[in-house]
């Protein structure tokens, strides 16, 4: 069990409008970066970054809930957010919502540097000083797509959850809290992040998770995944009816260079990083080589 505080950890004062960070582990440890999905923070992640503990050095964020962020944003802010910490290399890990600034972070970190006046045949280039950035070593994709397989089903969402009245949207994310605290085993950490959860829910933050489904509708990954060769891997729930997971496989193992496989775990859904922590826990180490424990 994860102990807090535990060594390592960064903390940001909260900012509700500013992207948050936290940073588990030694610097020596593989480092793994976590972009929440939809709901956009690190209330569900609990379990799994307990279950990881003493083997990678782990990255959580809570986005801001803005209305005006593109997921190039979103990518520029967490590479910013990781640098400033001095961590310039590790594995993402997208779910769901989170593998759209995943791609885009790959991309940027796939792009060779330009040296100023490279392009100018009036002389040699002059050499600056880089840039520190993030370079991604591999991405994992859990419950996260590409192009979205469904044209038409993050905007059906989006239009379902601006007509559901405000109360309705309260009591499915107590139904959805209920659920979890009745199906998994939480630690005491587990059932108080989900409270935070729970609390987290208000009506600005409703209104985020609307605008990053319009962010999905519109954003198209399909270029970067063509072009990567980092490897790629696809961590499923079987029971998935939010982003039919054969498809998106089929579509990486025809298209995506550097896609190496993936992972279906039986009994999880969509939520199987909070639902089945310790599974999705050591399939994950497995791809990123099994790191000893220090």
């Amino acid at each position: 069990m994860l102990k807090k505080p535990c060594l390592g950890i960064k903390r940001l004062r909260p900012v509700p409008d500013e992207l948050q960070i936290r940073v588990y582990g030694d610097a020596s440890l593989p480092t793994l970066v976590y972009l929440p999905g939809l709901h956009g923070d690190w209330t569900l992640i609990t379990g799994f970054r307990e279950a990881l503990h003493g083997r990678v050095r782990f990255v959580e964020f809570t986005y801001p809930r803005t209305l005006v962020w593109s997921i190039d944003d979103y990518a520029t802010a967490i590479e910013k957010a990781l640098v400033s910490h001095g961590i310039t290399h590790g594995w993402l890990l997208g779910e769901s919502f989170g593998s759209q600034p995943a791609w885009a972070l790959v991309g940027k970190s796939s792009s060779p540097p330009v040296e100023r006046g490279a392009s100018l045949r009036q002389g040699p280039a002059i050499s600056t000083p880089a840039t520190p950035s993030f370079k991604a070593d591999g991405l994992i994709l859990a419950a996260g797509f590409v192009k979205h397989p469904l044209p038409y089903g993050p905007l059906i969402l989006r239009r379902i959850g601006n007509l559901r009245p405000h109360i309705l949207f309260r009591l499915t994310m107590r139904v959805f809290a209920w659920y979890s605290r009745l199906c998994h085993r939480l630690t005491p950490e587990a059932r108080t992040d989900l409270d935070e959860f729970l609390a987290r829910r208000t009506a600005l933050d409703r209104r985020a998770m609307g605008q990053r489904l319009l962010l999905i509708h519109q954003y198209d990954p399909r270029p970067i995944a063509r072009a990567c060769r980092v490897p790629v891997h696809y961590l499923a729930g079987f029971f998935d009816p939010l982003v039919p997971w054969p498809v998106v496989r089929r579509w990486l193992r025809k298209n995506c260079p550097g896609y190496r496989g993936g992972k279906t775990i039986l009994l999880a859904d969509h939520t199987l990083l909070a639902g089945s922590p310790v599974r999705a826990a050591a399939q994950v180490l497995r791809w990123m080589g099994n790191p000893a424990r220090p």
